[in-house]
């Protein structure tokens, strides 16, 4: 399942189905018998409890339910924290065109939350944990046809300054290695930074693209401390066949390789080593030339002076 790539520590306990009354019981006061009483009233989904007015739905509790007024405001207090999440994905190889075989493809995804209350970052409703449970998502882009997850990332609305830093981080190597100019990448960090303050975290992630082909892929961004929160957005990708070359193989078979360097040093080597070897043989020849000059001068030298002394 594609939920194996989900961090055991960051699912939802089992039987946390949206269509049961799992999700009403997140609720403060609430019990199955809660549940049962507002199914006797027409309402049975928490997406129905969800849509109705303030008004009606005080109404609903205190009256149906018999909710005091201060146990109904502890509910509407719970539904305004309560996220919903909103998430713009899309995938595109940096600098081309189209997706081809074998690409990086990098992926850009905006994940929004909105809450009732107004807030960004807030501590989810969970009076049984043992101290303060962080509200965490995690972003997967899956393949539902081969049962694959092509990437997961896990992220956070709690640290406003670290999205800050690392999306404004992001977009500015983003756009320059797309050549844009200095003004426009200022334009873009500006709008980047924005989005985060406004409640949106930016996602990015890579990986390499598969064979040619139409892939009907899905995001799925999941809570991990709300039930009925999670949010499942369909993205279409093309990749084409390869046709762009490799520039790896292009150096490879027009530059020198390592092994061909060495070999050239060698070579050096040896010639240098040979006109060594050449100018110390020849001066060694010219001075075993001079001494046998000298041992024969000496010789003849010596003869004539005993054919002088001969004639005396």
């Amino acid at each position: 399942m594609l939920m194996q790539a989900v961090p055991l520590s960051a699912r939802k306990a089992a039987g946390g189905s949206t269509d049961g009354i799992a999700p009403f019981l997140q609720l403060p006061h609430f019990s199955e018998a809660v549940v049962k009483k507002l199914a006797r009233k027409k309402v049975r989904t928490f997406q129905e409890l969800q849509d109705m007015t303030m008004e009606d739905r005080v109404e609903l509790l205190t009256q149906a339910a018999g909710f005091s007024p201060s146990e109904a405001q502890d509910v509407e207090s719970v539904l305004e924290m309560m996220p919903s999440v909103t998430v713009e994905i899309t995938c595109e190889t940096e600098g081309e065109e189209g997706i081809q075989e074998g690409d990086i493809v990098t992926m850009h995804a905006w994940v929004s939350v909105k809450r009732g209350n107004g807030l960004i970052g807030a501590l989810p409703h969970c009076p049984h944990f043992p101290f303060n449970k962080e509200e965490n998502y995690w972003l997967l882009l899956a393949d539902p046809n081969s049962n694959s997850v092509w990437m997961s990332q896990k992220v956070s609305f709690m640290d406003e300054a670290a999205a800050i830093a690392a999306a404004s981080k992001a977009i500015q190597e983003i756009k320059e290695v797309s050549g844009a100019s200095a003004r426009e990448i200022s334009i873009a960090v500006r709008e980047a930074v924005e989005r985060v303050k406004g409640g949106s975290r930016l996602v990015i992630g890579k990986f390499q693209a598969p064979m040619e082909g139409t892939y009907n892929l899905v995001s799925y961004c999941l809570c991990d401390a709300w039930i009925g929160c999670d949010r499942k957005t369909g993205l279409k990708m093309k990749v084409l066949k390869r046709s762009r070359a490799g520039t790896r193989a292009i150096v490879a078979e027009d530059g020198p390789s390592v092994d061909d360097g060495i070999e050239e040093e060698e070579e050096e080597d040896e010639e240098v080593y040979d006109d060594y070897e050449s100018e110390y043989s020849d001066d060694q020849e010219e001075e075993e030339e001079k001494k046998l000059g000298k041992i024969a001068n000496g010789k003849g030298e010596s003869s004539s002076e005993g054919s002088g002394s001969d004639e005396e």
